[in-house]
């Protein structure tokens, strides 16, 4: 078999439904927009889910639980993250996590979570550390910034 004796399978394409072409073609005169009316006007219709006055299916369903617009999301890391990853002396800040890859988004920062051990002194500056990892960060000789509550404290 040849590159030039490939064919399409019989009835997989179809001709193009050229409208509005007379002479046999059978979509000439109104090309199937039947007679006047919003379809069959140049830009007519209605916008997507727009259901002829009725009331729409999303405003229809009714809607459960609650949902905190003021709530913070933290993009979450935990300390054997760092143990594995960096060097002791490292300086950890929420830009440093996002260019290496280890977080993909930080919606309202980074918090480190004590899940782990920790061997090595790192240099801390994340949004939130929780009490628990900043113990024992400081255990193993590191320092920590929690620009969160810096900024509280300076407000």
């Amino acid at each position: 078999m040849k590159l030039h004796e490939l064919s399409p399978s019989a009835g997989s394409n179809r001709e193009t439904k050229r409208i509005g072409r007379g002479h046999g073609s059978g979509w000439g005169k109104t090309a199937g927009k039947g007679h006047k009316g919003q379809w069959a006007r140049s830009g007519g219709g209605v916008r997507p889910g727009f259901e002829g006055g009725q009331t729409t299916l999303a405003r229809r369903t009714p809607k459960r639980g609650f949902n905190n617009h003021f709530a913070i999301h933290y993009a979450v890391i935990n300390l054997h993250d760092l143990e594995d990853r960096f060097e002791a002396g490292t300086e950890i800040t929420d830009e440093f996590l996002k260019s290496i890859g280890l977080i993909k988004k930080q919606p309202d920062g980074v918090k480190l979570l004590a899940r782990g051990e920790v061997t090595k002194a790192f240099n801390v500056k994340l949004t939130a550390v929780s009490a628990a990892a900043k113990a024992k960060i400081i255990a193993a000789g590191g320092t920590v910034t929690d620009i969160e509550q810096t900024e509280k404290t300076e407000a």
